[in-house]
This record gives C-alpha cells, structure tokens and sequence, in this order.
C-alpha cells in the first residue's frame, strides 16, 4: 500500500458522522504539517455500521447457541456453579463476578450447559460490537467496522468465550472496553472519559486481577508516546478512586486471607510458566486465527506510521509491554490476546483501502477466503461441533475441549464405589476428590446418586471445609494418577473403580482413580492446612 492510501480515513469518506467533543490538539510535527492532512485526532467519527454489525453478531450468536449444550459442563464451570452457591466477596483464585455471573444465568435460564453460558453468549456477542465500534473509534468506515465484526466472530478466542463460561470470557470484554474507553479519551482529550473508564476498570478488577496489567501497560504507554495532556486533569483521580471503590470488597478480601491470588499465579508460574514462555508466540498466531495476523499486523504498522493515528499510538505500545509483563511472570498466553484483537480493529481500514484498490485483483476473494477459513478451523476446534467421541484433533489444539466430556460417568463411578461402603459405616465416611473438576462434578451430579456432599482441599473448595472431626470412617478418594501425593494423609486405601467417561477422550479424568481408604492419618482439622492446594 502506498503512502498516500495508508493516511486517508473513513472519517474523510463519510458525509454522515456524528460529532464528539474535540479536545486540544498537540503541535503537528514537521512530517505530519507536509501531508495532506494534520496530524490530530479527528472529531468526527464516520457513522456507525448498526446493522450490518448486528447481523454478524446476531449470525455468532445463533452458531453459539446451537451447539452450546452439545457436550456437557467444563470443569471450570462445575466449580463456577459451586462458587455461586457460596457467594463470597472473594475467592481464592478470582474475584467474586464470575461466580455470581453463573449463579444469576442458572438461576434465571435453567441449570444446564445452555442455561448456563446464556451470559457468556451475551459476553462474546458484546465483544464482537466492541471491537466493530474500536475501528470506528480509529477511522474506520462502515465497511471497515463491519470487517472488524467479522474478524472477531471468527476468532478462536471469542468463539471459544462464547461457549464457556469463565473469568478470561468477562475478562476479554472488559478489556476490549477499556481499550476502545482508552481511544476515545485520548482522542477527544476530554477528561470527562475517565470516570466512566474507571468503572470499567473496576467491574474488570472484580471479575479479574489481570485488567490491572491492561492499566499499567497504557499509563506506561502514553508517559512514553503521548498524548500526556489526558494525564494533566483531575477527573483521572475520580476515575482512579472509582475503580478502587469498585474493586475495593474483593481487596479487603484478598488482605484479610493473605492474598491466595498471588500463591495461585505463583503456581501457574512453577508449574507451567515454561511451558506458557514457550508456546507464547505460537499460540499469538493459532488462538486467534493464522488467518487474521496480516490484520493485526497491518494495525500495528498503521498504528505506528500513519501521522493521522499518532494520537492512538499508546495502544501499539501497550501491546508488547504486555507481552513481556506475560512472559516475564510466566503467565497464560491468552492474557495478551485482547489487545491483539484491538490491533486487528486498527488493520481493518487499510485492508479494506488494499481490498478497494484491487478489486479486479482477486483481493477480496482473498479475504473472503481467509475469513471464512478461519470461521470453520475455529469451529472445529473450540466447539462441539464433532461426536464426542471423535475429538482426538481438536482436542490436541485445544484441550478445553475434552474437558466438557465424561463429568456424569465420573459421578456414576463414585456412586458405584461408595455402594461398596457398608450402610452402617457411611454415616461418618467422607467423599474426598482430589481437584476442583472433580469435586464440582460431585457437587452436580452427586446428590441425584446419592452421594453425600464432597470435600476438597483444591482452590475455593479448601474454604469450605473441612469435614468434621467427627467424620472419622471409610473416605471415598478420588484422584488423578499424577496427585499420588494426596494419599499420604490416608490409611488402608485400595483400588476399587476408574473413571471411564465411554467416549475415550482423552482428558484429564479418563482413568482416574477411585480408592477406598480405612480412614485419615490425623483429624481432619489437623490434616486440612496441608491439604490444602492453590493450583
């Protein structure tokens, strides 16, 4: 693409826009006085796509809701579902909204998978207009906004937010929000913007610590690249005082138990941090789309080079400074990836000029193709579009998948081993699973089988426990074979059952163990500070 069409804009293009308070422009450089234009954030935005976004959003929600009850609950959302039934300002490893997300979507859609992801379907189908309404914030034409829609819908990571309910699925809302908050604040220049970030901030603080790194990266950002001016007023101190306001419960909570976040990020990085610093790069490129990079490349590009964008620069200099804040602490390569998706909003506009400027060229077809590529690989690999038992693949990719496979075969399992408790003995016998999955499972499926509530020392389950010391007879253990530790603080055990989840997917509970123990090395009171686990 020449010069002169990376700086032309749809702002230019459009005779219908609506107009946005116009803040102080900063001094044009020498470069940027020799174009056509001056190089100072636009007042006027082009109009926006309304519903040509809304029929590709409404076209995700419709593919989502299809296949959103196909398989079964994921693990994180059984514990999701025990979390809620256990409002708290707080967890051990997250802050209280997602757990009070799923308890309000079960409570008003049903218990049940697509009851259950109603609200994670609305997360997604929200991202995809956030990220329409990023290109339009950055100049984008219709044309472009529309684009923009359909690089998220076919995203991996906003297909898969979609289906499952989790922290990163109100997580990549939330940070898209802040983002396109972020844009218009230094655009406009009007301070009056960040109150209303700030209560973005602090709703993303409550589902999840992790959009404070978002908040550094681009204070970070606009100290190094401008423009300072949106620094220098004193709404940034209420939109500061009111995101702690917001998240202010949580943190008291984290205060009063010792911070049990930082334990579990410490334990992602012992545990995966390797792993995580390795596949980083790669899974940039596959959990989006191989598709898409040209997109967000071009954005980036665009972002840095065209003089009419310098204003948003701030955006493409926060995108490796988290970056490196992720591989630094050994976090989860997905933690980057909104800001990748708003990079991709910013390459929109000059891929629809380069789609424009050859036409007759095939360069549409090429998108077209991309886009339409991409929208089928995702689907295979983040929903449940294939038989359960034919997920060898896709699980390989993406592993969440074969997570939603075999829950209820595990509780039949459990169910079967504790009939083999003598009647007169189950009274003060204990169901003990090793991991949250488990122990979520048994909270779901257990009571219909006539299972006694469960108990586990793993995440939030640690905090509602621990069995009685009166419970001193047989306890039902339930294990993976890799946490072999766990029987240390047992006498007696023997095997009597694995897991089987009758698809042959292979997950992390296919062949779990199910042993019965004699009994405990120590009252469980004395027993439970060990037995306690973060991640």
């Amino acid at each position: 693409m020449s010069s002169d069409q990376t700086n032309r804009t749809g702002a230019e293009s459009q005779a219908e826009s609506e107009a946005e308070p116009q803040g102080t422009a900063e001094p044009a450089t020498p470069a940027a006085e020799s174009t056509v234009r001056p190089a100072q954030p636009p007042s006027v935005l082009p109009p926006f796509a309304t519903k040509p976004v809304a029929a590709v959003a409404a076209v995700f929600a419709a593919v989502q809701a299809a296949f959103s009850g196909r398989y079964g609950f994921h693990r994180d959302e059984l514990y999701f579902i025990a979390a809620g039934d256990h409002l708290s300002w707080g967890y051990v490893d997250q802050p209280p909204l997602t757990p009070l997300l799923a308890r309000g979507s079960t409570e008003l859609f049903g218990d049940s998978p697509t009851g259950l992801r109603v609200v994670a379907l609305l997360a997604a189908v929200a991202a995809v207009f956030v990220v329409a309404l990023t290109a339009r914030e950055l100049g984008g034409a219709p044309r472009a906004q529309v684009l923009a829609a359909l690089c998220a819908a076919v995203s991996g990571y906003v297909l898969a937010s979609g289906h499952m309910v989790s922290t990163s699925t109100f997580d990549l809302l939330c940070w898209l929000v802040v983002t396109w908050l972020a844009l218009r604040l230094l655009r406009t220049g009007d301070g009056r913007w960040w109150p209303v970030l700030g209560v973005a901030l602090g709703v993303g603080l409550f589902n999840k610590h992790l959009v404070a790194m978002l908040a550094a990266a681009l204070l970070l950002a606009v100290l190094a690249v401008g423009p300072r001016r949106v620094l220098r007023n004193w709404w940034l101190l209420a939109g500061a005082l009111i995101a702690v306001a917001l998240t202010l419960p949580n943190i008291l909570w984290q205060i009063d138990h010792g911070w049990p976040t930082l334990d579990v990020a410490e334990g992602i990085r012992e545990e995966d941090g390797g792993e995580n610093r390795a596949m980083f790069v790669p899974q940039q490129i596959v959990m989006l789309s191989p598709f898409l990079v040209p997109v967000w490349i071009a954005g980036l590009v665009a972002l840095f080079r065209d003089p009419v964008l310098r204003w948003a620069r701030a955006v493409a200099v926060a995108y490796p400074l988290v970056c490196l804040a992720v591989l630094a602490t050994g976090g989860k390569s997905y933690y980057a990836l909104p800001l990748l998706l708003v990079l991709t909003a910013a390459g929109c506009a000059p891929v629809v000029r380069w789609m424009r400027d050859g036409w007759r060229g095939g360069r549409a077809r090429l998108v077209v193709a991309g886009l339409a590529l991409s929208a089928v690989v995702n689907a295979v690999v983040t929903l449940p579009v294939l038989p359960a038992d034919s997920l060898d693949v896709p699980n390989a990719v993406n592993k969440e998948q074969g997570e939603q496979v075999g829950w209820p075969e595990l509780a039949d399992t459990v169910a079967a081993a504790w009939r083999q408790i003598p009647a007169d003995r189950q009274a003060r016998a204990v169901v003990f699973a090793g991991n949250y999955g488990e122990a979520g499972a048994l909270v779901r499926y257990g009571p219909e089988r006539g299972l006694p509530e469960p108990y586990s020392g793993h995440m939030s389950f640690a905090d509602w426990g621990p069995p009685p010391d009166s419970a001193d007879g047989p306890v039902l253990l339930v294990r993976i074979d890799d946490a072999g530790g766990q029987d240390r603080f047992f006498t007696g055990c023997r095997l009597v059952g694995r897991v089987d989840n009758g698809k042959d997917v292979d997950n992390e509970e296919q062949d779990a163990r199910v042993q019965v123990c004699e009994g405990t090395t120590a009252p469980w009171s004395v027993l439970w500070p060990d037995m306690r686990r973060g991640y």
